[in-house]
């Protein structure tokens, strides 16, 4: 009788048909991939065993011999040493002009205005936030195809529940240029939510405090049954850890009477340093700042009270923000069952501290801040993938900021209030201002102000075709449809005559297909010279390791060649080892194997040699 097959727990009921599902954090300090393997959600590490990746790419100077980039670590060392080409916390610039960001001066590296959009100036051409952020996302995706040894099938990827339409299409693009399917986009407190709702079976009222880097959400949600509802989300997308870092070295310089405007260098260097003593005030009761900053040393020491009284101001702004979500969510703090700790910057003592007092209980921190939204994210992704036979998950996250469109006199008519529920389609019904009035001209935006001017503009699109009819008479239906991913297409119709438009909002950054296409190509460009490089480098090991094993060889057993077979793998030898210092990779691979070949018969007699000296003085009987 044939065995009976049994799939593994929360996989597919055919393993070969695996589609292999990552989700990502794409943070401002630092990312994460994660997947589902064996049954469990686990962040994939690098060759080095390191799972963080830092959000931090350098760009080399072409005219210096430099080609391409550096990401993650081998960038984060040289911020201090090359500041303006080294770009980090690119999340902020995410979907927004130069004006719109925070302290915008006080970056290290130069943001520039392009086509209404924050870009980087850097030694090898300005490069935008969405190609920044591919960079990152190509190597996390490169290191989950690797760890798979297989392609990959799409991603689920996590932005800060307060990024609006702009930020989350950028976050789309820089997606399409990494090569990335995106399954969906979900907001990073509903995948940590993910994380504990699943891994501790918790139901109830959750606040979710999610303080990063470079952004901070607080979400409230309500965890039943596999059903993760969000009941209201607010923060600040331009709070983080970051500005933590920039208030202790403010403090620091203040305290010196340092006020002269500091070099791109110094200000990388006050503020890696301002960093590095805010961590380790995690755990001690005092420790030096030193930086040396307009040819004066700073030295002083920090305590916890110094940290916690110079950063108070923006602690205070997170619990402005937990009181007002709330109030949204329509509950008490008592109400809250649970608070947990998502980010790296909630390992700070004094947040963990404030958060608790307030709750007036212990806040969650038994998983990993660091880790969680990548452990959520791929757990959504796998599901998304048809790995899981789980189908009880549902997702019912909201839009972060009300939808409206513009109406006479420059007033906002909200359409889809904050807070709803999403995917959604909400409708209402306008009319004609004018008599005989054939078009009408809509104005998208989005906001929780009254006016236009003080809302963002999202689009604008024009209904043509309208039939002339007395002003008021006309029946004109706006349709707002909002997708899984957050991100909004708007439809008129005139009821009537059954003229219709519609959009799909492209935020005013906006990259056009064409420019996609121009970016994707010159990615293609750069893998191909990346594999090239690769390329030389492994011939260059293999001959290396040849040429060392010869030479080895030699110096032992020479006396058993003869004199022409000598100077034969001599001259291979000095053949490859000036091959080698060359830059054509096929060439080094051809001459190692020349050599490899030539060898061959030395490598037997030496392995002759080698038994006769073992066998040597012993009867057949031991042997």
């Amino acid at each position: 009788m044939a065995l009976l097959q049994i799939s593994e727990p929360g996989q597919s009921l055919d393993p070969h048909q695996r589609r292999v599902a990552v989700g990502i954090d794409l943070g401002t300090t630092h990312s994460l991939v994660a997947a589902v393997r064996h049954g469990v959600a686990e962040c994939l590490p690098a060759e080095d065993g390191r799972v963080i990746l830092p959000s931090v790419v350098r760009y080399l100077d072409p005219a210096q011999g430099g080609s391409g980039r550096q990401i993650g670590f081998d960038a984060l060392a040289a911020q201090v040493q090359d500041p303006a080409n080294t770009v980090s916390s690119v999340k902020r610039l995410m979907g927004r002009s130069r004006a719109q960001v925070a302290d915008v001066d006080k970056l290290p590296y130069s943001v520039v205005e392009q086509d209404g959009m924050a870009v980087v100036d850097t030694v090898a051409g300005r490069k935008t936030p969405m190609e920044v952020s591919a960079e990152i996302l190509a190597t996390l995706r490169f290191r989950a195809e690797d760890s798979f040894d297989d392609d990959l099938y799409g991603a689920v990827i996590t932005v800060p529940a307060y990024f609006d339409d702009a930020q989350r299409q950028a976050t789309k693009d820089a997606a399409q240029l990494a090569g990335i399917n995106v399954l969906r986009l979900i907001n990073e407190p509903t995948a940590a939510a993910i994380a504990y709702g699943l891994d501790n079976g918790s139901e109830g009222v959750y606040a979710i405090y999610d303080l990063g880097g470079g952004t901070f959400d607080i979400s409230i949600l309500r965890l039943t049954q596999g059903v993760f509802e969000v009941m209201a989300t607010g923060g600040d997308s331009a709070l983080g850890g970051d500005d933590y870092d920039q208030a202790l070295a403010a403090w620091a310089l203040a305290k010196h009477g340092v006020s002269a405007a500091l070099t791109a260098s110094e200000r990388a260097a006050v503020h890696a340093e301002a960093r590095r003593v805010k961590e380790a005030l995690s755990s001690a009761t005092s420790e030096t700042f030193a930086a040396t900053v307009a040819g004066q040393r700073i030295e002083h020491s920090v305590t916890p009270a110094d940290f916690e009284a110079s950063t108070a101001a923006l602690t205070a702004r997170t619990m402005t923000a937990v009181r007002k979500v709330l109030r949204d969510a329509g509950i008490t703090k008592d109400e809250v069952q649970g608070v947990v700790m998502v980010g790296g910057s909630t390992r700070m003592p004094v947040v963990r501290r404030t958060v608790s007092e307030f709750f007036g209980q212990p806040a969650l921190t038994n998983l990993n801040p660091d880790e969680v939204v990548a452990l959520g994210a791929a757990i959504q992704a796998n599901a998304l993938a048809g790995n899981s036979r789980d189908g009880d998950l549902l997702l019912l996250d909201v839009i972060p900021l009300s939808l409206g469109i513009e109406t006479m006199g420059g007033l906002v008519e909200r359409i889809v209030p904050r807070n709803s529920a999403i995917p959604t389609a909400l409708a209402q019904d306008f009319t004609t201002y004018k008599d005989g009035q054939t078009a009408l001209a809509l104005h998208v935006v989005q906001g929780e102000r009254d006016l236009v001017a003080d809302c963002r503009s999202l689009a604008r699109f024009e209904l043509r075709g309208i039939p002339p009819m007395v002003a008021g008479a006309a029946r004109i239906r706006v349709t707002f449809t909002v997708d899984a991913d957050g991100l909004l297409s708007v439809s008129a119709k005139e009821q009537g005559s059954g003229v219709e438009a519609r959009v799909d909002v492209k935020p005013a950054y906006g990259l056009s297909d064409e420019q996609i296409a121009a970016m994707l190509q010159d990615s293609f460009a750069t893998a191909q010279q990346d594999i090239q490089a690769r390329a030389l480098v492994e011939a260059r090991v293999d001959a290396d390791r040849m040429m060392a094993a010869t030479r080895t060889a030699l110096a032992a057993d020479a006396d058993l060649l003869q004199p022409a077979e000598r100077e034969q793998i001599e001259a291979l030898l000095a053949s490859l080892a000036t091959t080698a210092a060359g830059d054509d990779a096929k060439a080094i691979e051809n001459a190692t194997s020349e050599l490899a070949k030539t060898t061959e018969p030395f490598a037997a007699l030496r392995m002759n040699r080698g038994i006769q000296q073992a066998l040597s003085g012993k009867k057949l009987e031991e042997v």
